[in-house]
């Protein structure tokens, strides 16, 4: 049976008041309820946290249009993008304005997704079971802690590990706003900051939340997000220790075979946790942008098309992975988002082996699994030949085969201290402006270097 999917986004609107001839009637719409009303019955605060999963799900979010923002950006010859959207062509070419919609867009879902969460934050009381109690706030701070991680990562400057990190990131607003007349002006936090709030909810969250929880974040989700974000912060003994948790106990595994992993209609073994879409709810952009016409993409057949370098990085012509492509007339397009209405993947088991693999390389220990075990423990379930000994550089290029195309690229370079061509991983182009319709409203927020006062 189908897992059973996100419910619709319970809306907070005012009362809608027509005034006829000789009557003056309030009519309530039939999809809306009174911010008053949901804030005082545990039902309502329920759906309105279940909306949040579909609100961050959504295609401008992690329905597919972030994930396709880290891999334009990261890009130097191995995408093509073929479509006619504007928008992501400034991506891929590293020319950005402050006016463009598929930025402004993430800016604005993120902070849905936070005044969301803070309203389910601000009224907990409301539930008199405490394990019910528990577990709305945990998950209400893993979709908050999602949001400011991502924030942090596209409009800030890379975390420095042994820096201060003082670069600016995004505001941290952590108060509800049911009426609008109680809307700030805040100016945006550093990157510091922001990732103590991120790791600070993540903590909380998995401490909060139960072993599992259907569809739904549970603990090893915090704890699957906690490891990327240590990962990403450079805190390796971190990032070793929470992927080794969710290893050891979480109950999750690789599936038996890669293609296993994707297009998948509910959550695979292998799915800590996904975004879920069906015909009916939930939005599956990766389909759209790199996926055939046939097979539901756009007419750019795809819009974003694998170059002959990408395939530079396989050192088996019998791995798996090196072949989880198909050809259509405008290009090659990777097989992973071939389903239209197919779960996204969002935090996969193959990562957090990964991430305890690099971990436990640079730290020179054997948590969980020796490094060389554990990349050739992926590399089997790909058919690609074990390796006799390993490098950093081999953990690295491990993980590109792995994760291509799932929203890292830009990330790991910046982590890495990489280059994208002949640009330097913190240079101002890989970062994005802060929307200009933000700024319209909000004085206070200081643009980005490089997009002009």
């Amino acid at each position: 049976m189908k897992t059973i999917k996100y419910k619709i986004l319970v809306l907070l609107s005012a009362v809608v008041s027509i005034v006829g001839c000789e009557d003056n009637l309030e009519l309530e719409p039939e999809q809306s309820l009174l911010p008053e009303v949901v804030i005082t019955n545990p039902a309502n605060l329920q759906n309105v946290l279940t909306g949040i999963y579909d609100e961050a799900g959504q295609g401008v979010s992690y329905g597919g249009q972030i994930n396709l923002a880290a891999e334009l950006l990261a890009n130097d010859t191995d995408l093509s993008w073929n479509g006619t959207f504007e928008q992501p062509a400034q991506l891929i070419e590293k020319q950005l304005t402050p006016d463009n919609t598929f930025v402004r867009d993430y800016w604005l879902n993120a902070y849905e997704v936070n005044n969301q969460a803070n309203i389910v934050l601000a009224n907990l009381d409301v539930f008199e079971d405490e394990s019910d109690r528990n577990r709305v706030e945990g998950e209400a701070k893993f979709l908050r802690a999602l949001a400011y991680f991502d924030l942090a990562r596209l409009f800030g400057q890379s975390y420095e590990a042994g820096g201060g990190n003082t670069q600016l990131a995004a505001p941290i607003v952590l108060n509800a706003i049911l009426n609008p007349a109680d809307i700030t002006s805040p100016s945006r936090d550093n990157v510091e900051d922001v990732y103590a709030r991120v790791i600070e909810d993540l903590q909380s969250a998995y401490n909060l939340l139960p072993d599992s929880n259907g569809v739904f974040a549970d603990k090893y989700a915090a704890q699957a997000l906690l490891a990327r974000v240590y990962l990403q912060q450079g805190n390796y003994s971190g990032a070793r220790d929470a992927a080794n948790d969710v290893l050891q106990n979480s109950g999750h595994a690789l599936t038996a075979t890669y293609d296993g992993a994707f297009n998948n209609d509910g959550d695979s073994s292998e799915d800590i946790f996904a975004w879920q879409v069906t015909s009916q709810d939930g939005a599956n952009l990766m389909n759209t942008f790199w996926a055939g016409q046939d097979f539901g993409g756009r007419q750019g057949n795809p819009d974003v098309s694998i170059n002959a370098s990408f395939f530079n990085i396989f050192d088996d012509p019998n791995d798996d992975r090196s072949q989880f492509f198909y050809t259509t007339s405008s290009g090659t397009a990777t097989t992973k988002w071939q389903s239209q209405f197919a779960n996204i993947p969002f935090l996969r088991v193959a990562e957090m082996h990964l991430i305890r693999a690099e971990s436990n390389f640079r730290l020179s220990t054997a948590i969980g699994l020796a490094p060389l075990a554990e990349i050739n423990t992926l590399r089997g379930r790909s058919n690609a030949v074990a390796l006799g000994a390993i490098t950093l550089q081999d953990i690295i290029d491990e993980r590109k085969r792995e994760l291509a195309f799932e929203g890292f690229a830009l990330h790991d370079i910046k982590r890495l201290q990489g280059t994208v061509g002949t640009l330097n991983y913190d240079d101002n182009s890989l970062v994005m402006p802060i929307p200009q319709r933000e700024r319209d409203a909000n004085p206070n927020l200081m643009q980005n270097p490089g997009y002009g006062s």
